[in-house]
């Protein structure tokens, strides 16, 4: 059974939309997006080892919600990859499942990617990464951008990806109330914009206070439709906008995880403890968003 070699571990990071605008419906009812994509600190971790069969064992503080069969997106990827390459022999993946499930964070489709990675590098598969991105874009339209994993402009359905230079990092705090949101229930209730709205060229963002003011013109056209189905995401929303040192607080994706900007790791580290002890319950998560600074 020829392997690269006998061990691989792939990050699945966090996937955050800093915005996220509709720009449009496609004929096939497919919607047109155009989104600030950045990737955070945190995130699940796979490992990948040489096994006869293809398989995945699930552990970490979210495993509970997370399905080990046919539905999970790991396997998915890892059947698709096999499939196109030809690739009779499996492996045997571990995912520690540190992000809540159905929550805009690109969960599923970040460990799809990770898992296209790594098993690229597991089977010795000659495949570059513009293929790995196409191939990726059959299991999500997010996969792509996943596999990208670097601050981008995501357009069209996810097809259309393009670097966003000039990002710095971004100190964040990352709530969610701990109920899932169905992406398809939210685009579903989206209306559309009378007037698209145009993005700025992002000029002059040094550093999170004007990466805020620069964001504050923008917005995520998913938010109201969101909140209409899951009201505590205007809750969240509502709590982070009240914390100390909040330049700007925003809903990722398609929710209900929201995400409040702060100018340094200490002011959100401090806003999480904060936040914690009026809500217990939620999941809060301070992080980075990784920048491209060049």
């Amino acid at each position: 059974m020829p392997v690269a070699a006998d061990h691989i571990t792939e990050r699945a990071r966090a996937k955050l939309n800093l915005d996220l605008l509709i720009c449009g419906r496609r004929s096939d009812g497919k919607h047109e997006l155009d989104s600030l994509v950045v990737f955070c600190e945190l995130g699940d971790l796979l490992h990948f080892e040489p096994a006869r069969e293809l398989s995945l064992a699930i552990e970490g503080p979210f495993a509970a919600a997370t399905a080990a069969d046919e539905t999970n997106l790991v396997l998915r990827a890892g059947q698709l990859l096999a499939r196109t390459c030809g690739i009779r022999h499996g492996a045997a993946i571990r995912l520690i499942k540190n992000l809540p499930v159905a929550a805009g964070l690109g969960g599923g489709s970040a460990d799809a990617a990770a898992t296209l990675r790594g098993l690229r590098a597991l089977w010795d598969v000659e495949l570059d990464d513009e293929s790995l991105r196409e191939l990726g874009l059959q299991l999500g339209a997010d996969v792509p951008v996943c596999l990208f994993s670097r601050p981008a402009r995501m357009r069209g359905i996810g097809e259309r990806l393009d670097p966003v230079r000039g990002l710095p990092d971004l100190p964040l705090l990352l709530v969610n109330p701990g109920r899932p949101v169905a992406t398809a229930a939210v685009f579903a209730r989206v209306q559309l914009p009378d007037q698209p709205t145009l993005r700025p060229p992002l000029r002059g963002c040094d550093g999170p206070r004007s990466c805020a003011q620069w964001l504050a013109q923008s917005r995520n056209d998913l938010e109201p439709a969101a909140c209409a189905l899951l009201p505590e995401i205007a809750t969240v929303l509502d709590e982070l906008r009240g914390l100390s040192g909040c330049l700007l607080a925003r809903m990722s994706g398609s929710g209900a995880t929201c995400f409040g900007l702060f100018s340094d790791r200490g002011e959100a580290e401090a806003a999480a403890a904060t936040l914690r002890k009026r809500r217990p319950n939620w999941w809060i998560a301070p992080t980075v968003a990784l920048g491209d600074p060049r």
